[in-house]
């Protein structure tokens, strides 16, 4: 969180805080709404990508519901937990057990399943975001090397997931294991990461459909992040192009990878949005009004993830 904090610093170092209050006013309750709104679409789409990694279970109204108030638990422990962003991850695979009956093996692998796919369809957007800033103006050089160098380790470190996933590694793994008496133990643990490989291999072999629809979806899901940032842009009285929303928007997410080890990615975000946003308009009060607009419909999916978590906890309690 420290290092989110020092790129913060630096970036409003020069910046009038009492201009970044009266800019983020500015937006009033109609952009709010419709910033909120862009986001519920995105975080649905999010949630039927992950009930069609579910291959048990059929992508319907029901179905979809379910899994986006377990995704809301999960994230609100995913954006509070300082576990790389994967610490409520355990979290939707037992709720999906314990209130719907889906094994943990079937759970975990659609969990991983669902990463595997937003991270395939972030690699599509950001391929086709690189490609805007290379042909911008308003970003030098170094700028466009930069983000070519962040393309990069986002391509190699999806590369190396699938590939961790097509060969089976957790599988051939526990078979290595358990060949030595020390590991017998751990049998139960050995035949689930099994399971886990198995539901996986499936998924990639018998369900190409689902594979290609869910980043299809998913890559929706980016690109309403674009019109988030369009429509914010435009409520606080700097209107940008769709172009330059997908810029600002595609650094972003570049930088939240960099820095997935910090909670939300707290101040690194807003940081990136102050210097991004300072480029193409000129403005760091902008930039940074940005960033608290995206934190206040951050803090209230959260709010909505921990009142749906005590939810599931009193039902627990009372059954």
């Amino acid at each position: 969180m420290a290092a989110g904090i020092g790129i913060l610093a630096l970036a409003i170092n020069d910046i009038n805080l009492e201009l970044v209050l009266t800019q983020v006013k500015q937006i009033g309750w109609n952009g709010l709404v419709v910033v909120l709104g862009i986001y519920c679409l995105a975080f649905i789409l999010d949630s039927i990508t992950w009930t069609m990694a579910i291959t048990s279970l059929p992508v319907n109204v029901i179905w979809v519901l379910r899994t986006l108030i377990i995704r809301l638990v999960g994230e609100a422990f995913n954006n509070t937990i300082p576990a790389g962003g994967v610490g409520g991850e355990p979290v939707k695979a037992i709720l999906l057990n314990t209130h719907y009956g889906i094994e943990f093996g079937q759970g975990a692998a659609s969990l991983v399943l669902a990463k595997t796919i937003n991270m395939i369809s972030l690699c599509i957007f950001l391929v086709f975001g690189f490609i805007i800033m290379f042909l911008s103006n308003k970003l030098s050089l170094e700028a466009k090397q930069i983000s070519f160098i962040g393309l990069m380790v986002v391509l190699i470190s999806t590369g190396l997931l699938f590939l961790v996933q097509k060969i089976e590694f957790w599988s051939l793994s526990s078979n290595y294991l358990s060949k030595f008496k020390v590991f017998h133990s751990l049998d139960n643990i050995i035949n689930y990461l099994k399971v886990f490989d198995g539901v996986i291999k499936a998924f990639y072999h018998n369900f190409l459909l689902r594979f290609g629809g869910a980043i299809f979806l998913a890559l929706w899901n980016w690109l309403l992040g674009v019109l988030e940032v369009f429509y914010a842009m435009h409520f606080l009285g700097f209107p940008i192009t769709l172009s330059e929303a997908y810029i600002i928007e595609a650094v972003t997410q570049m930088v939240r990878m960099g820095t997935f080890f910090i909670p939300m990615s707290l101040g690194a975000q807003e940081g990136t949005f102050v210097i991004v946003v300072q480029i193409i308009t000129g403005s760091g009060v902008a930039g940074l009004a940005l960033g608290i607009i995206r934190r206040i419909r951050e803090l209230i999916w959260i709010l909505l993830g921990f009142v749906f978590g005590l939810c599931f906890w009193f039902v627990k309690k009372n059954r």
